[in-house]
């Protein structure tokens, strides 16, 4: 065998073991891309369920009605002659200076005449909400974008206005196919592993979803309206058993307070343990007969104990109607300039 030869099957042999080492750093890799899906697979269940069961977390910021009523409208735009002055002291065009003054006051105007809109409409608003009118309870909730993120939670809210302090508030939830079907976890070596949910963890999960939903209303309303009770009553689409179609099926009525839900830790609560807080019906239980679920009769006006309206003794009513100028004081301040009075000795009052 000639040298040529040799060389040449030591570059092969020098060709395959690396292609060999190669095939084996792939294998490596396509191992730990598949470990490190299942660890992504893995971690995005786990966080769709604490989507799922972290609803009632979220608030809106409140609306302050009593600020809205008493705001000052928008200061109307003066009509300055900024540029026809430059004009003049530079002998330059007058009568293009003036169009351009008079184009900055015109947008300035189209400008105050939208703030002043939106004021007066919020501003009334803001007095009829105060007043506790029912139309302007559902104008505040129909304004407010907020409901239509809520409504993510569901496909309709209901509402209806009992009187100034307390509204009934029905919620269609999203039905169980809003729950994940399958578990999914890690094995000792990495490897995916997809269960079927077992039937009472499913169950589990369903209801302190419906609870959170339920609890992430109560607290929306608080915000958005100044009342002070509130029935909320969770519906899920079910079978109805005595027409055997489907129907929308009452499963949860909660009647709570502000109070109660102010005094609430919603970072650390479990949402169906907090239910238990308060006067309800229903725990989104389901039939072990049909497997469908249970409805109930919602919470009514005459089934919760509404504490009396406030009354004021005279000097209640005079600390509160101090306590309402100091506001008042505070918020008409920046808009009034101070005067400084001199007062002569003679002036005096004696």
């Amino acid at each position: 065998m000639d040298s040529w030869s040799v060389a040449q099957r030591r570059l092969e042999r020098e060709e395959k073991k690396r292609q060999k080492e190669l095939e084996r750093r792939l294998k490596e890799q396509a191992k730990l891309s598949a470990v490190e899906q299942a660890r992504l697979a893995v971690e995005a269940h786990e966080n769709e369920l604490e989507v799922l069961l972290s609803v009632h977390k979220e608030r809106t910021t409140g609306v302050d009605w009593r600020a809205l009523s008493s705001a000052l409208p928008p200061p109307e735009p003066p009509r300055l002659a900024r540029h026809e002055l430059v004009a003049l002291a530079k002998r330059t065009n007058l009568e293009e200076a003036r169009e351009v003054d008079d184009h900055e006051y015109q947008t300035a105007r189209a400008t105050y005449e939208e703030q002043f809109a939106h004021w007066e409409k919020m501003h009334s608003l803001a007095r009829r909400v105060q007043a506790g009118e029912p139309r302007a309870y559902t104008e505040a909730l129909s304004g407010s974008s907020t409901l239509t993120e809520i409504s993510n939670l569901g496909s309709a809210i209901h509402m209806t206005v009992h009187d100034p302090r307390l509204i009934d508030c029905e919620l269609k939830v999203n039905g169980q196919d809003v729950i994940p079907a399958d578990t999914k976890s890690l094995s000792a070596g990495g490897k995916l592993v997809v269960k079927a949910m077992p039937k009472a963890r499913f169950h589990e999960i369903y209801q302190d979803y419906v609870c959170s939903c339920v609890l992430r209303l109560a607290r929306e309303m608080f915000a958005l309206l100044p009342v002070d009770n509130v029935i909320l009553t969770a519906t899920v689409d079910g079978i109805d058993s005595r027409t055997g179609h489907v129907a929308e099926l009452p499963v949860l009525s909660v009647a709570a307070t502000r109070t109660e839900i102010e005094h609430l830790d919603f970072e650390r609560l479990d949402p169906s343990d907090a239910v238990e807080n308060f006067q309800h019906r229903g725990d989104v239980m389901t039939s072990r007969k049909s497997g469908g679920f249970v409805p109930i009769i919602p919470l009514s006006p005459a089934d919760i104990a509404l504490p009396p309206a406030e009354t004021l003794d005279f000097t209640s009513l005079v600390d509160r109607v101090r306590q309402f100028r100091g506001e008042l004081s505070t918020i008409l301040k920046p808009a009034i300039p101070e005067m400084t009075a001199v007062i002569k000795p003679s002036d005096a009052i004696p």
